[in-house]
């Protein structure tokens, strides 16, 4: 007897891609990561095909023990860190207070190129949080009043229900930041730029973070 999962069975073993790059070398690139990540980063967004190049993976350890991941935006980054925003109360929000390593992953396909980022997370000032929540539409301003991120709703009904009301009651007033949303920033320990190229020889270079110092290592593909 065949069941029904068996006969969904796909075999996919063929799709593949031929990466074609320039080499990535070190003697190419910044001795400091958040510099070589800044080269990449104004590249991609300077390339009209990528959407959303802030687009990113934020890799957590849940409280059942599994990893989580989901896509989040960068909203900024510097020497100091990467910065996203969110709910508090949310899935990712509570696995992070306890456990704050977190990954981040970037991959741009359109260039063959990835970003693997592992470090801490923590909250940052909530007058930062502030300054950008009062910069976001309004419509995104009530979605974080009205959203209690990852608890369970009986419908998609209730939320634009929900939705509504605020519109209404919010037509000539401004919103206020709810205390539970609000921003974090990811300390970097350890960086990977990794560039595909033929016959899957792709070029990793990883930076740790060595007693304050980075240090550059070639890793196999």
């Amino acid at each position: 007897m065949i069941y029904e999962t068996e006969k969904m069975k796909k075999d996919i073993s063929q799709m593949r891609t031929q990466y074609q790059s320039p080499p990535l070398l070190k003697k190419h690139i910044s001795e400091n990561p958040i510099v070589e990540f800044s080269k990449w980063f104004e590249r991609i967004c300077a390339d009209k095909k990528i959407k959303e190049p802030n687009a990113m993976i934020l890799s957590t350890i849940g409280l059942d023990g599994y990893p989580r991941n989901r896509i989040v935006l960068l909203k900024f980054y510097g020497p100091q860190g990467f910065g996203f925003y969110t709910n508090y109360q949310s899935d990712k929000a509570q696995s992070i207070l306890k456990n704050p390593h977190v990954g981040l992953g970037f991959y741009w396909p359109h260039r063959h190129q990835q970003v693997l980022i592992k470090g801490k997370a923590k909250k940052i000032d909530d007058a930062t949080s502030q300054q950008y929540f009062e910069s976001r539409p309004k419509g995104s301003q009530m979605a974080a009043l009205l959203s209690h991120q990852s608890s369970i709703i009986p419908s998609r009904s209730f939320l634009e229900k929900g939705f509504e009301q605020l519109k209404k009651q919010f037509t000539h007033q401004s919103i206020s930041k709810p205390t539970s949303w609000g921003g974090y920033q990811v300390n970097p320990v350890e960086y990977e730029f990794w560039q595909g190229q033929k016959n899957r020889l792709h070029d990793r270079l990883r930076y740790s973070n060595k007693s304050g110092n980075w240090k550059i290592e070639r890793l196999a593909p």
